[in-house]
């Protein structure tokens, strides 16, 4: 069955550190996606969703931000995580808004945009695609990755290499909206075998 309409996809902002990058690299590869009138985006902001730090109990109702980003979640047929590397690593915040959720991420495709010194947020890349395997989460292979992001941009929040970034990110939603079309169609056709 062909579902038609957008693809919804939830661009995340995983950092919510005191003068993060994050926004910066997000705001960027938002205008990228936007470019493409197939896609309806969704920025998720980890620093405004104040997600509890504890999870609730198996079964118990959770409270109010995790229902909201929940909702945000379940929508979407695709996500894009913007993450650093912090100590070769992906932030604890992304991690808290991982483990909030299963069935939100269930059959659906993940996209990461990275940024961070020497290694680009490549490590904290690899650690998300086993943590997301284990939600039956597909991670396409291409990603967006920017080493020493800070001499990266522009003071106005463009990459410099214009041209090549543009590219890699153009590579990156090629891949995810070919994966987001057909596992929502498979999704419409039948419940997804966990």
């Amino acid at each position: 069955m062909t579902v038609t309409g957008p693809l919804n996809v939830a661009i995340i902002v995983g950092s919510t550190r005191e003068g993060r990058f994050g926004p910066t690299v997000a705001a960027w590869f938002t205008k990228e996606a936007g470019r493409r009138p197939a896609l309806a985006l969704d920025v998720v902001d980890l620093a405004e969703t104040t997600l509890p730090d504890v999870l609730a109990a198996d079964h118990a109702y959770p409270p109010e931000p995790v229902r909201e980003l929940g909702e945000r979640l379940a929508r979407a047929d695709a996500f894009v995580i913007v993450t650093p590397e912090y100590n070769r690593s992906f932030p604890a915040s992304l991690k808290t808004a991982i483990d909030w959720y299963v069935d939100e991420w269930e059959a659906k495709p993940v996209g990461f945009v990275s940024y961070g010194g020497v290694s680009g947020g490549l490590r904290a890349v690899e650690q998300l695609r086993q943590v997301f395997a284990e939600l039956h989460v597909v991670t396409v292979r291409n990603t967006v990755s920017f080493h020493s992001c800070w001499d990266r941009f522009d003071d106005d929040g463009h990459p410099i290499d214009a041209a090549g970034c543009g590219a890699a990110a153009e590579s990156l939603l090629d891949q995810l909206t070919w994966w987001a079309r057909t596992l929502r169609d498979a999704r419409a056709e039948r419940p997804y075998a966990a």
